[in-house]
C-alpha cells in the first residue's frame, strides 16, 4: 500500500515541497512513497485532519495553518508549543500494536526552527571566522518571527531587538517569547526605512532575519547604505533575489536566501515523516538538485 504525505496551505499551488519531498523519497529507495498538496484554509483544516487515516505517514502546513493545527492535534511537542506553531504534523497508529483498524494519533512539531539554524549556520560559515551572534535583528512579528528567536537562542544568541510596524499587533509574539524565556526587545519602527534608523542597525547587527511577507522588505532594500557587516536571511524567496538579499549582497554583506530554510526543514519533515537517516550527502544533494530545477537555477 502506498503511504501518502502532503502540504496542506491557502494557497498551496506555488509551493516547493513536493519536489523536495519527493526528491528525498527517490534518494531513500521510498518507491510506495508519495507526497501531494491540498489547498486547505484554517476553517478546513479540521475536516481535512478527520478524513486522515494510516495510510498517512504525515503533514507539511504552510500559512494559514500553523496556529490553527495546534488546537487539532492529539499532541504538541515541546518545541512547536513554545513557538506557537505548527509546521509538520506527525501520523501514528492509536491502539494496541497490530491493530489494523485503528484510528490515528497526530502529533504537531515544528521543523522551521531547524531550518532556520541551518540557512543561518551557512551563512555565517560563509564569513570565516564565523561571527559570534551577539547582536541580531529580526524584522516582523508574525510566527516565522518566534522561530526565528528560537534559532537565534540556538546559536548562543538569546537578545535580539525584533522591529514591528505595530506594537499593538504582536500578543502571540510576547506569549511565545515567555514560553521560551529569551529576553528580544520588541520596537516599534519605520520598517520603511525613512529615517535611516533601521538600515543603520540592519548594517551593525551580527545576523539579521527577514521575516516580512514577500516584497514588504522592499522599501528597506533602497535605502540600506553602509556595507552590512553581518549575515541576512530572507526568509520570503519570490521574487528570487528579493530586493532586500539583492540590496544586501550587492553593499558586500552575506545573504542567504529564504529557500535554504525552506530545504533544511523539509529534510527535517522526511526524517520525521519516514524515520530514515536523512544525514546521508546523497539525500540532502538529491533535494538540493530538485529544489534548483524547481526554482529554474
Amino acid at each position: 500500500m502506498d503511504v501518502r504525505a502532503a502540504v496542506l496551505g491557502h494557497p498551496v499551488a506555488h509551493s516547493l515541497s513536493p519536489a523536495l519531498h519527493a526528491a528525498a523519497y527517490r534518494a531513500l529507495g521510498l518507491d510506495d512513497w508519495e507526497y501531494g498538496r491540498h489547498d486547505v484554509d484554517a476553517a478546513g483544516l479540521e475536516a481535512f485532519l478527520s478524513d486522515v487515516d494510516r495510510g498517512w505517514a504525515g503533514l507539511s502546513l504552510t500559512m494559514p495553518l500553523k496556529h490553527r493545527a495546534l488546537e487539532l492535534v492529539d499532541h504538541v511537542d515541546p518545541l512547536a508549543a513554545a513557538v506557537g506553531a505548527v509546521n509538520t504534523v506527525l501520523v501514528s497508529p492509536a491502539g494496541p500494536a497490530g491493530d489494523t483498524a485503528g484510528g490515528v494519533t497526530l502529533t504537531g512539531t515544528n521543523t522551521d526552527v531547524y531550518g532556520l539554524v541551518q540557512a543561518l549556520r551557512e551563512g555565517l560559515a560563509a564569513r570565516p571566522p564565523a561571527p559570534e551572534v551577539t547582536r541580531a535583528v529580526v524584522l516582523g512579528g508574525g510566527a516565522t518571527a518566534a522561530s526565528a528567536l528560537a534559532a537565534l537562542g540556538e546559536l548562543g544568541c538569546t537578545s535580539a531587538r525584533v522591529l514591528v510596524r505595530s506594537l499593538d499587533r504582536v500578543g502571540e509574539l510576547r506569549a511565545a517569547i515567555a514560553r521560551m524565556g529569551v529576553t528580544p526587545e520588541l520596537v516599534e519602527a519605520d520598517l520603511t526605512g525613512a529615517d535611516g534608523r533601521v538600515a543603520g542597525e540592519l548594517a551593525a547587527a551580527d545576523v539579521v532575519v527577514s521575516t516580512l511577507p514577500p516584497r514588504a522588505a522592499d522599501p528597506l532594500a533602497a535605502v540600506l547604505g553602509s556595507a552590512p557587516r553581518g549575515v541576512l536571511l530572507d526568509v520570503a524567496y519570490d521574487p528570487r533575489p528579493t530586493a532586500l538579499h539583492a540590496a544586501w549582497a550587492s553593499a558586500g554583506g552575506t545573504a542567504v536566501p529564504g529557500e535554504r530554510m525552506l530545504l533544511h526543514q523539509a529534510v527535517a519533515q522526511v526524517r520525521l515523516m519516514t524515520g530514515r537517516d536523512t544525514s546521508p550527502a546523497g539525500v540532502l544533494a538529491a533535494m538540493d538538485a530538485a529544489l534548483a530545477t524547481a526554482l529554474d537555477v
